[in-house]
């Protein structure tokens, strides 16, 4: 079975660049890739489970960033990889979805206070998380390198690719911690750092990066590689993971000690094993994001 999802994924990531720019954001989201009840997941449940509304999954997410999750067309439906990811659990569950809009910065507190049952909002794992919610990994957290399409360069993905560049990213983040501990080892071995341009506003620099006032763009990689695929003026060159050197997932958080963990890893497995979850990824144009298992509570990001 897992060759099959192997298979499947690479095969779904060579129609990547073609689907994305055919997206869809209608409310109805007819090409959704539904799952079946899942038996083993439902075995998983715990007897005692209390969910905020009986027979309910109710999951927040933040509608903020294409393609893990943004507005459909009527401006208020949820749409997005993320969304998709809530539709099938509740479905694998066989409990009805209730998707509700938080602000990112609100989703621990809310989630620790009982009034969701689980986040799905692009939540990396961390050891300092952990001690307070359980994780069901289903994605890697992947950062990316973007050039603008005629840029010469053909590849980012170590430390020395970066030397003399100028690059793009968002201050106080992973990513721009990645860039400085490169810089460190750049430097430490004769190269020139890397010159850092701060952007808050994707839009701002994806202007700055096609105007030639930088080098390279690097971010999350899904919403770069949405704008690269819609929009034909930029391309990847390279990832790294949220994590490097080590490794850091996305995951649905739960409250810890719930259980509830445990069967949201089952099912995403059944989703992985069946290509259900590589048809999804691929439908949002970030097959490149695939985990080959799902896993309960992995090692996480060590708090640097």
């Amino acid at each position: 079975m897992k060759l099959i999802a192997i298979a499947a994924l690479a095969l779904l990531a060579n129609a990547t660049q073609a689907q994305i720019g055919q997206i869809d954001l209608s409310p109805a989201q007819a090409g959704r890739i539904h799952a079946e009840r899942d038996p083993a997941a439902i075995r998983a449940l715990p007897k005692d489970l209390k969910l905020v509304k009986p027979g309910t999954l109710t999951v927040a997410i933040t509608a903020a960033v294409p393609p893990a999750s943004t507005y459909a067309t009527d401006a208020k439906t949820i749409v997005g990889s993320d969304a998709d990811q809530a539709h099938q659990l509740a479905e694998a569950l066989g409990l009805q979805l209730d998707l509700v809009s938080v602000a990112w910065p609100d989703w621990p507190l809310g989630l620790a206070s009982g009034k969701y049952d689980a986040v799905i909002s692009n939540v990396g794992v961390t050891e300092e998380r952990k001690l307070k919610f359980d994780f069901s990994t289903y994605r890697l957290g992947l950062h990316g390198f973007f050039v603008r399409k005629d840029s010469p360069i053909q590849s980012i993905k170590e430390p020395k690719d970066i030397a003399g560049l100028r690059i793009i990213t968002s201050s106080g983040t992973i990513q721009e911690r990645i860039l400085l501990e490169w810089n460190k080892l750049n430097v430490a071995a004769g190269r020139k750092p890397a010159e850092l341009l701060y952007f808050d506003d994707i839009v701002a620099a994806k202007l700055a990066l096609e105007s030639g006032r930088a080098d390279a763009h690097f971010n999350p990689y899904g919403p770069l590689a949405y704008l690269a695929a819609k929009e034909g003026k930029t391309r990847a060159v390279g990832t790294v993971n949220a994590g490097w050197p080590l490794k850091a997932d996305v995951a649905v958080a739960t409250r810890k000690g719930s259980g509830l963990a445990a069967a949201l890893t089952v099912a995403t497995n059944t989703l992985i094993h069946n290509g259900k979850y590589a048809q999804t990824l691929a439908r949002w144009g970030i097959s490149e994001e695939a985990v080959s298992q799902a896993e309960t509570n992995p090692p996480g990001l060590p708090k640097f």
